[in-house]
């Protein structure tokens, strides 16, 4: 009898199933093109898979085998008169990114599950599927619904003896057990219910013929009242109150780089003390060291000469975040890529001494025209110790698909460091940060810069209020202004910002834009590089 090939499932020493964090995109994102041969990698984006783990963190589980991610489930909480309708995927999920996740819904409702498929002879599937019974009992739910794939279909369709007339017929032949369909068969062994079908569920699905199965499983265990039991589970990673500190700095010169890192360190001092978890400076911040230079340069050898900064700037924000225990957005700084380009990049440096980069994607047709800065090309959500956040620097919050792609990942607090010369320009800025924060029901942190900077080239004068910007609904400030700051005086404005509040926007607040968006008439897509 010859020997039976040796499978990676063969050889596995441990195996466990947990949360997936934001680590783990990169590692999802392979084993999808492991499990699909490439074929929804495409249009099932690293920043979707990141919107999905902020949004809801309890419903994302992984399999590692020694170590190596095998397997991958989603899922969020929704309420049952939309998902128990017929729908679509893209409808349904809000584009891929978990944007329906409502804590008060009554269902779980299955996103996705994939499998290494050398190690499909461990029950992955089944143990993944436990994972999302467990959290459907933890959190009271009245049960899990899913639209389901039917890989055989098509086959069963077109085969030349006794083809299945419909998609229905097929569907039934499977749930009286005369026909075994891999998804659907297993589907039922786990006590889903058929529902019914759903045409256009996923077009891309060629095997279904774009066909979903709407399947229902009921909790047994679901109570009538559930709000103990989600008070008690109820999760996440997010702190109940944030403090935040916008600086308002005040350029000036200076002699020496140690000289203006004391200042940096004197703001980061004073926010620590205060117990802010934030501390956000300005856009171009930095600028201020080209007042050491003795001789006169033009502005393009002015932002290149700055360039050499870079890496001692980041050391010290680094060095400081640690030291004084605090988040710090570091504004931004011009900033040489091997490529020769210059961008404008915010060094986001946290308490744990991890430093995240955003670069700015909308340099102004000033920064072109002087500095020859050119624009980055990637925006995504940065997971920190207070929940996900994002940073859209000056001129980026003047674009609202900036900001909606940041809170389709999660982002509860949007950071725009900006730097404006005149009032007008600032206004712009501070009326699109109003806007986005209202949109996306989040919170939006200013920190601009103040003062005079003499015979340093396009960085003459400056025009800043930072403040600290809410949504405008019951649970926040009368005027959606946590805090703010007199015009052009160097100070710090603080502000707690309750991100419970937040989720009483988003699920029961007056108005609901996140959850009310017409997912069937609109979609933003976003490249991945």
């Amino acid at each position: 009898m010859p020997n039976s090939p040796i499978t990676a499932a063969d050889t596995v020493a441990r195996l466990i199933v947990r949360n997936a964090t934001p680590a783990d995109v990169p590692a999802i994102r392979a084993l999808f093109e492991r499990a699909y041969d490439g074929a929804k990698v495409s249009s099932y984006s690293a920043a979707m898979i990141r919107g999905q783990i902020n949004k809801f963190p309890e419903g994302q589980f992984v399999a590692e085998a020694d170590g190596k991610l095998i397997g991958f489930c989603s899922s969020f909480v929704i309420a049952g008169q939309l998902a128990l309708k017929p729908h679509d995927w893209t409808w349904i999920t809000g584009g891929g990114y978990a944007s329906r996740h409502d804590p008060n819904g009554d269902y779980l409702y299955g996103m996705e599950v994939c499998v290494d498929p050398d190690y499909r002879g461990l029950r992955i599937g089944q143990r993944l599927y436990d994972e999302r019974k467990k959290l459907a009992w933890s959190w009271a739910l009245k049960g899990i619904i899913y639209g389901g794939r039917l890989p055989s279909l098509k086959a069963a369709l077109t085969r030349a003896d006794h083809p299945y007339p419909t998609p229905e017929a097929y569907v039934a032949a499977v749930e009286e057990g005369r026909e075994k369909d891999p998804v659907l068969t297993f589907q039922l062994r786990n006590d889903f219910k058929v529902i019914g079908l759903m045409p256009n569920y996923w077009p891309e699905d060629g095997q279904s013929m774009g066909y979903g199965v709407h399947l229902l499983w009921r909790n047994p265990q679901a109570p009538d009242e559930k709000e103990e039991a989600r008070q008690k589970n109820y999760g996440g990673r997010l702190m109940d109150v944030v403090r935040v500190a916008t600086v308002q700095y005040q350029q000036r010169r200076v002699k020496s780089f140690d000289e203006f890192v004391g200042m940096l360190r004197y703001f980061v001092d004073v926010t620590s003390d205060y117990r802010s978890d934030f501390c956000v400076f300005p856009e171009l911040f930095s600028l201020q060291l080209l007042s050491m230079e003795d001789q006169e340069l033009s502005p393009q050898e002015a932002i290149e000469a700055l360039t050499r900064w870079t890496d001692p700037i980041k050391d010290a924000l680094r060095d400081m975040a640690v030291r004084y225990n605090i988040n710090i957005i570091g504004g931004s700084h011009p900033t040489m890529m091997p490529s020769g380009r210059v961008e404008n990049i915010c060094y986001v440096c946290l308490r744990d001494g991890n430093i995240h980069e955003q670069a700015k994607l909308h340099p102004t047709p000033n920064e072109v025209y002087w500095w020859n800065i050119e624009g980055g090309h990637e925006l995504a959500a940065i997971d920190t110790d207070c929940g996900p956040i994002g940073v859209l620097i000056c001129y980026d919050a003047e674009f609202p698909e900036l900001a909606r792609h940041l809170a389709d990942q999660g982002a509860n607090i949007i950071f725009v460091p900006f730097c404006t010369d005149e009032r007008q320009s600032y206004l712009r800025v501070r009326y699109c940060c109003h806007a986005r924060a209202v949109e996306n029901q989040c919170y939006v942190v200013m920190s601009g810069n103040c003062g005079n900077l003499p015979n340093v080239a396009n960085m003459d004068i400056q025009y800043a209020q930072s403040c600290i910007l809410t949504p405008c609904d019951f649970p926040f400030a009368r005027d959606g202004i946590a805090a703010d700051t007199t015009p052009n005086v160097e100070t710090v404005a603080f502000a707690d910002l309750r991100l419970e509040a937040l989720r009483e926007a988003r699920y029961e607040g007056t108005v609901q834009n996140l959850k009310d968006r017409r997912h069937d008439l609109y979609t933003t897509v976003w490249r991945e590089r």
